[in-house]
């Protein structure tokens, strides 16, 4: 029987010395002992899991300067477009800023005439140099924003014989008329007492005209209400009219093509005659008091202004400034009838006991020497009652004719709405024609019409 070789003896692994730390390494008998080589040490992990460690940094390799080669980097290289988009773009920048210049130095160029009739201005009174003309051409560029949509609001005036002396512009909220709104019957329009009648009566003196801060959809139906035959007002002005000055709407009657001495404009609120105050009248605005006399009150007033027709009438306006008007001018006119009758009296004082040659023989009535003792009317007065029958006349007659009125009317309608373009097309070819297309022949049902064979 073989015996097995014997096995050699396993080695016993001696458990390595820790390396010595800095306090043990500091005594002398450390730094005279000889230098030996330190064991390495393991990472933790790898003696748990019998792997490789894999935190080593790699070995930085050096790294070799670039050299400049002085040839062209493709980056800053362009494409034929490219290159042909860039020079289009600078060409265009040049004849953008050639034209800006261009134009700069026309707008720079002297006053025209047509420039300065629109601007209302002498030559003296705008801008001398070539750069205070050019900023004025440039700011009117944005007077769409903040000025009338025309340069004249009323057309020219009729001549003399026709034209009436004095424009009369009368706004209609809270003058004319007031408007609520509630829950149950939503907004409603109320007229003021003596309307009517003022617009009438005063028709026959002014040229009355409505300027109102209120846009054409709203104000238009209120006045087709108030002059429904057309009889009274003769133009409309509505918020397109008015002007924005400080953000405040302001009725400016340089645009008016009128001369102002002779207009008067009446407003419930100052703001909107801000640049023309001299020509105002401001009154306190109407909250729907159906007892309300304020506004027949102003009557009289303008009346005498017409009748006795003032050469301008802002300095009688600016004597009743910031006073109750009613009730100043009727203290006047009060003053004014004593003192025509005073004069009247002290004239015939002597006349008035002198018998009449008819009165010996018992031929003058009691009521011929009555008025003989009474003093005449004054000027005023004889016009205001000749107004006012003038104004009943028309009043009667308006009655009588009211159906023939309305059927013309509606006949004029009619025949406006046929002119009316029906489409774009026809809209353009009648501003291309320069008015309307004339109407087509009457159809004659007489006349036999071609048929086919």
């Amino acid at each position: 029987m073989s015996q097995k070789p014997p096995v050699p003896p396993k080695k016993r692994l001696e458990p390595q010395e820790k390396p010595e730390t800095a306090s043990t390494s500091s005594t002398p008998e450390s730094s005279s002992s000889p230098q030996t080589e330190k064991p390495v040490e393991l990472n933790d992990a790898s003696l748990k899991t019998g792997l490789g460690a894999l935190d080593f940094s790699p070995v930085e390799m050096p790294q070799q300067e670039e050299k400049r080669t002085g040839a062209r980097s493709s980056k800053d290289s362009l494409s034929t477009g490219e290159r042909k988009r860039r020079f289009m773009s600078r060409v265009s920048l040049a004849l953008l800023l050639s034209g800006l210049g261009a134009y700069a130095v026309y707008m720079g160029r002297d006053w025209e005439e047509d420039e300065l009739r629109t601007k209302k201005a002498r030559s003296e009174e705008v801008a001398t140099t070539r750069w205070g003309r050019t900023t004025d051409r440039f700011m009117e560029i944005f007077d769409v924003f903040s000025k009338p949509a025309w340069p004249e609001l009323l057309p020219p005036p009729y001549p003399s014989g026709i034209q009436k002396p004095y424009t009369l512009l009368i706004d209609i909220e809270d003058l004319l008329v007031t408007s609520t709104w509630d829950r149950k019957h939503g907004w409603r329009t109320a007229k003021r007492p003596g309307v009517d009648y003022f617009l009438g009566y005063l028709s026959q003196f002014y040229e009355v005209v409505i300027f109102t801060t209120a846009p054409n959809h709203i104000g238009a139906p209120i006045v087709d209400k108030l002059d429904p035959y057309l009889y009274y007002i003769s133009y409309r002005l509505f918020r397109e009219a008015t002007r924005s000055l400080d953000g405040k709407v302001v009725k400016d009657l340089s645009y008016l093509n009128r001369d102002l001495s002779k207009v008067i404009m009446i407003d419930t609120n100052a703001e909107h005659v801000a640049t023309h105050p001299e020509n105002a009248i401001v009154l306190p605005p109407w909250k729907g008091d159906p007892k309300d006399k304020g506004l027949v009150a102003m009557i009289p007033f303008l009346e005498s202004i017409a009748i006795y027709k003032p050469a301008d009438v802002r300095p009688v306006l600016k004597a009743y400034e910031g006073k109750n008007i009613p009730l100043e001018y009727g203290r006047l006119e009060a003053e004014m009838k004593a003192k025509h009758v005073a004069e009247w009296k002290a004239k015939h004082k002597s006349s008035a006991v002198t018998p009449s040659f008819g009165s010996l023989f018992g031929l003058s009535s009691s009521t011929h020497t009555q008025s003989k003792n009474e003093a005449p009317p004054t000027y005023l007065e004889q016009r205001r009652r000749e107004a006012q029958a003038q104004y009943l006349h028309e009043q009667n007659y308006i009655k009588e004719n009211k159906e023939e009125i309305e059927k013309a009317m509606q006949q004029e309608q009619a025949a406006m709405a046929a002119q009316a373009p029906g489409s774009l097309w026809a809209a353009m070819d009648q501003l291309r024609a320069g008015g309307p297309a004339a109407p087509p022949p009457p159809s004659n049902e007489s006349t036999p019409t071609p048929t086919k064979a």
